[in-house]
């Protein structure tokens, strides 16, 4: 692989722009500006019922109760809350993970349980349920451990856990392997109903497949609440909205795609709840990270809470993060804020150098490989996971980096939509002491006896996967569209198919033929490129992320690749271009 290919995400994007709406389905979302109902199509809204309840809110949630187990589970949780017995809630230490351990714990104290949060150390411990941390939990006198957001894989600490005499509750939506921890009271999974479905046929269970961890750990929580309302004839101590703001947060770190109807009402309504900053913790992030509650979006998540959030377990412990959603001090909320700052800010220096060496690495047996491979013991476990999203990113190839321990080594997987990792990894499953993920993120742990082995055999499996392939970044352009059309208006209208996420990217358009009337490096080294485009009378700014170097390289006139949006400083509100790509006109994929 050459080191050019490194400049592709800046100049050999292909632009994929989407067939033109019919004109009997424009007629039909009439009610909406033509570039509106244009981005409407692309994403399957074609009628004005699909649009309004994708838009404005389905109103939709399903019931808790037909996802497979919750009814075991909801009555072993009763029976421990009536018998005074005690539950650990066994989490993550990732963002999803995090806010799910928290929702639970704070569901099952409104019911008057006497719950403790585990979230093992990354470092220390690693991902995943761990028969040393079962065996603490049974001596603290736990009798009954529930998995929030891992434990699907987790076969064998499953059955290690009924031998001790602990009943295990798991609650996960990663994908399922092929053994199940049958071993355990309720298995929750709506990856699990999805499989049954196919497997057996059956034609009910849960409708949603992918619910993020915390989006289970709230169905859980739900489902217990109907049950006390309805047999014990008292509410909770609580309401269920209370809760959405932690939905919100882990379901938008965790990418769950939001084009699913329940995932965004869950995210819509969590969005709402943090308009309020009603938890101490969470008024005191937004505060360090320059966020105004009321203007709390998903991007705000995305970019600025949710990675503070990441970094506690990426370089300390997760319960710092646990701590800051959880405290009812705001004193104590601040402190922890003003840490996880300083955790995220030491986290993006780390991966910035750890970014560097992967890369040097990575390439320096073969420049010519149909997936990147890099290990060392100087990698953090805690940003492995970054480096490898960066390299994916930048090269547009799989990527896996392994920080490197004394017996054993911790790795993390980046993928592109061409090659699903875990799958990979699953042909790699007698090399591994564990493994899991999704199809495009995944996790493992290898013994380092291992390690050369499952490089080669993970390169057989790209190679024969994806070798050979023109593999090149792809931008779904929703829509071409004139200049003149690119107003406030349309920007504000555009706002409406928020949140916008994973799955429900913000609409991506083209313009044709805009001249350069300015360029100019901003920010700190130069990295991003400010930009004012004319076309005819017609002017507008843009700023262009991670672009600057292509202020030397800028044609006269450009054709651009933008995102629209509003952009409101000193009180002023004007459309912007958040430009993703340039190229010259009349350049072809």
């Amino acid at each position: 692989m050459s080191r050019d290919l490194a400049g592709q995400s800046e100049n050999a994007k292909r632009w994929n722009i989407a067939p033109t709406i019919p004109s009997a389905i424009l007629n039909r979302l009439s009610g909406y500006h033509p570039v509106m109902a244009q981005v409407l199509y692309n994403r399957g809204q074609d009628t004005p019922d699909k649009a309004r309840a994708f838009l404005d809110g389905s109103g939709l949630l399903y019931d808790p109760f037909a996802l497979s187990g919750m009814a075991q589970a909801v009555g072993r949780i009763r029976q421990a809350i009536k018998r005074s017995e005690r539950i650990a809630v066994y989490g993550d230490f990732d963002a999803d993970g995090v806010t799910s351990t928290a929702l639970l714990v704070q569901a099952l104290r409104a019911l008057g349980a006497q719950v403790d949060p585990y979230i093992p150390h990354r470092i220390d411990e690693g991902y995943g349920l761990h028969v040393e941390a079962l065996d603490t939990l049974k001596r603290q006198g736990a009798g009954l451990v529930i998995t929030v957001d891992c434990g699907i894989r987790s076969v064998q600490e499953v059955r290690y856990a009924r031998s001790i005499g602990l009943d295990l509750i798991v609650t996960d939506h990663h994908s399922i392997g092929e053994q199940r921890p049958d071993d355990a009271v309720a298995v929750i999974n709506p990856k699990l109903d999805a499989r049954l479905r196919l497997e057996e046929g059956r034609a009910n269970g849960y409708p949603e497949d992918m619910l993020a961890g915390v989006g289970v750990a709230y169905k859980l929580a739900e489902a217990l609440f109907r049950a006390t309302e309805k047999n014990d004839r008292r509410p909770p101590a609580i309401q269920l909205e209370d809760l959405l703001d932690l939905v919100a947060l882990g379901t938008v770190a965790d990418l769950a795609p939001l084009d699913r109807l329940e995932n965004r009402e869950l995210v819509r309504r969590g969005l709402k709840v943090l308009s309020d900053a009603r938890r101490p913790g969470v008024y005191e992030l937004m505060n360090v990270a320059g966020v105004k509650p009321e203007q709390c979006s998903a991007m705000s998540i995305g970019f600025m809470l949710g990675p503070r959030i990441n970094a506690a377990g990426r370089l300390d412990s997760a319960m710092i993060a646990y701590e800051l959603l959880t405290t009812r001090d705001i004193v104590r909320a601040g402190e922890l804020a003003l840490q996880l700052q300083a955790l995220n800010v030491e986290r993006q220096e780390l991966t910035a150098e750890a970014v560097e060496i992967a890369r040097e690495l990575a390439f320096e047996a073969d420049e010519d490989v149909p997936l990147i491979f890099a290990h060392s013991p100087e990698f953090r476990p805690g940003i492995v996971g970054l480096v490898a999203g960066r390299l994916c990113e930048e090269f547009y190839r799989p990527a896996v980096v392994v920080q490197q321990g004394e017996v054993e080594a911790r790795g993390s997987c980046r993928s592109i939509g061409e090659f699903d990792i875990t799958a990979a990894l699953d042909e790699c499953a007698d090399l591994l002491v564990r493994h899991g993920g999704h199809a495009q993120a995944a996790g493992f742990t290898v013994l380092n006896e291992n390690l050369s082995k499952l490089r080669e055999r993970l390169m057989a499996i790209a190679a024969d996967k994806i070798g050979g392939r023109d593999l090149r970044p792809t931008l779904e352009i929703d829509a071409e569209v004139r200049p003149e059309a690119l107003t406030d208006a349309l920007a504000a209208e555009l706002r409406r198919l928020e949140p916008t996420g994973a799955g429900n990217d913000a609409p991506l358009f083209v313009a044709r033929g805009l001249r350069v009337a300015e360029a100019r490096r901003v920010g700190q080294d130069g990295k991003h490129l400010r930009l004012r485009f004319e076309n005819g009378t017609h002017t507008i700014d843009g700023i262009a992320f991670r672009l600057g170097d292509w202020v030397d390289r800028l044609a006269p006139v450009m054709d651009v690749a933008f995102h629209l949006e509003l952009n409101e400083w000193n009180g002023r509100v004007k459309p912007q271009l958040k430009v993703q790509d340039l190229r010259a006109p009349g350049q072809l994929d």
